[in-house]
């Protein structure tokens, strides 16, 4: 999972002090609309739209953006008409990637990914190809100088996760099923306890080390432009680049 973690964190850095408020608003606003599209607007029944919701709040969006995309998403308001989309394919070093895209035009931007990937020594596969490496999962990472181990571990455990990791000398990575993210992160929240990041995501069953550093450059490369496509939700891979590598 270690390789997971440090691309977790790199994004949630990214985040924090990326000035494209614009875009990901626009991000933000299309999986409002295509979660309550797909599951309704009801946030006791809906928790991909509850998630979505906590991320619209966490990025300052108005309250009345949240309502309207949401509102076009159940067909109260009308707009434009977002469809899904999943993408899988192979990068630098064999890795492998996945993509999640919300589009108002999924053959340009099947074009367009396309495009991006080949630029960066990438391929898009047939569905299927990769997606069997993964899994979807509640994921928890927590800095390690923030608490102790066996209390986080305890306090995770008896709100229902599956694993807690501890060998990322850095963070615990904990591990759940989609159905228990959400009380295990309240159990975590309760104890005042920051989280580096939380999210139900699609982890990979075995990852692919990368120990050469101009790889490790193309492959980051990859995931930035990956990342910045506005139709792209998210993006999944199963690399594991050292720290060294990543920081240097």
């Amino acid at each position: 999972m270690s390789g997971h973690s440090k691309w977790a964190s790199i994004k949630h850095k990214k985040a924090a002090i990326d000035a494209k408020r614009g875009q990901l608003f626009t991000k933000v606003i299309k999986e409002l609309t295509a979660a309550a599209r797909s599951g309704g607007g009801n946030t006791d029944t809906n928790i991909r739209l509850r998630t979505a919701i906590a991320k619209a709040k966490e990025s300052n969006m108005p309250s009345d953006n949240i309502e309207k995309a949401i509102m076009r998403g159940t067909g109260e308001l009308p707009g434009i008409t977002y469809e899904e989309a999943s993408y899988e394919g192979y990068g630098p070093a064999g890795i492998a990637i996945m993509l999640d895209v919300v589009t108002d035009n999924k053959n340009r931007t099947t074009a367009e990914l396309r495009n991006l990937m080949s630029k960066k020594g990438a391929n898009m596969a047939q569905a299927g190809a990769v997606s069997f490496l993964f899994q979807k999962k509640g994921y928890i990472v927590v800095e390690k100088d923030v608490v102790d181990e066996d209390k986080l571990m305890n306090i995770v455990l008896e709100a229902g996760a599956e694993d807690m990791k501890t060998d990322d000398p850095k963070v615990y990575e904990v591990i759940t099923q989609p159905q228990d993210f959400e009380a295990v992160k309240k159990a975590i929240e309760e104890k005042n306890i920051a989280m580096q990041s939380a999210e139900t995501t699609m982890l990979a069953s075995t990852t692919i080390k990368i120990t050469d550093k101009s790889a490790a450059n193309t492959i980051l490369g990859l995931m930035d432009v990956l990342e910045e496509h506005e139709d792209v939700q998210h993006v999944y891979s199963n690399f594991d680049i050292p720290d060294e590598l990543i920081e240097g």
